[in-house]
């Protein structure tokens, strides 16, 4: 099986793609994720949606935006708000993991295999075939 994280981007924007791409193939979404974490004692947010992998070929894609939402401390964010809407329209939880901060790893590649490490460990994704 493949698993890939694809990275839709990083701004305030492309996040409702993300919510697009979910909303268009709800029936393969597996998990949505709000993965937190710091940088510089800034607490920022990325959002992704795992989907169940195809039918043919075994691709199974993570898409991601990355960090592109800042936390503010004892308030929601109107992003926070509209991923909770999506949850509610897939009818999903959402999963929170706190996580290393994309900038402490030499290459973006490197962090996404670190993902995919936590995801498998956490048994949101198969193990490797």
């Amino acid at each position: 099986m493949i698993q890939r994280m694809i990275e839709i981007g990083e701004g305030y924007s492309d996040l409702y793609e993300l919510f697009e791409l979910a909303k268009s193939q709800k029936d393969r979404v597996k998990f949505l994720l709000k993965l937190t974490s710091e940088k510089n004692n800034q607490k920022c947010c990325t959002f992704a949606v795992i989907l169940s992998p195809t039918s043919i070929g075994e691709f199974q894609p993570i898409y991601y935006c990355r960090e592109g939402i800042t936390l503010k401390e004892n308030s929601i964010t109107k992003r926070e708000e509209l991923f909770e809407d999506l949850a509610v329209t897939l009818n999903k939880e959402i999963i929170t993991l706190h996580i290393r901060h994309s900038s402490s790893f030499h290459a973006i590649e490197l962090y996404q295999q670190y993902l995919i490490g936590i995801l498998r460990l956490n048994h949101f994704i198969p193990p490797m075939k």
